[in-house]
């Protein structure tokens, strides 16, 4: 029998090697094997939820993720986040979206206050934490918002909020009612 390598061959096995070695395997406490470390995990709203609501949004801290469906289910989008820096700043749970702006204001928490007494509120622009745009969760200082600063999507970077580029944030804010059912995992 004879072995015929092809180029394709060779660069499929060595993709698929290269793919194994680069993409280490997080192990959950009890051995098994539960995902990719850099996976993006889809979500389903009927794991969180009764019913879709006026529109539903998981944001997944693990996979620093978004997950947006409209109130029939015909609308699914996806959005890269920057989560909170810690645990300690990490709220999971039910919430909703109480309050919409467009050109938020930023007022440091009590908080940040006690950590850098020297901040002070900054209004609508480039300077602001919350972008272009905010959408206010029923819990106090927690929100949904856009961020001037693109490097801190994708990372732990907030003290609680959940935050998107602007353009996407801007995306979401159009068609995400007062009202939107909010789950944070």
């Amino acid at each position: 029998m004879s072995i015929s390598l092809t180029r394709r061959a060779t660069l499929r096995g060595a993709l698929a090697t290269a793919s194994l070695i680069a993409a280490p395997a997080v192990l959950h406490a009890d051995g098994l094997l539960r995902r990719n470390a850099s996976s993006w995990v889809r979500q389903d709203w009927r794991d969180h939820f009764d019913r879709l609501g006026k529109a539903t949004i998981v944001a997944d801290t693990g996979s620093r993720t978004l997950h947006y469906w409209n109130a029939d289910g015909s609308d699914y989008r996806a959005y890269p986040t920057s989560v909170p820096l810690t645990e300690e700043l990490t709220k999971r749970g039910y919430t909703s979206i109480v309050r919409k702006k467009v050109g938020p204001s930023w007022t440091p928490t009590a908080s940040q206050m006690a950590r850098y007494p020297d901040w002070k509120p900054i209004g609508p622009g480039p300077e602001n934490p919350l972008g272009t745009h905010a959408m206010y969760l029923s819990w106090p200082a927690y929100i949904i918002h856009g961020t001037h600063d693109t490097r801190k999507i994708g990372r732990p970077s907030s003290d609680g909020c959940i935050g998107l580029y602007n353009e996407k944030i801007a995306e979401l804010f159009e068609i995400c009612p007062v009202g939107t059912q909010v789950r944070v995992i």
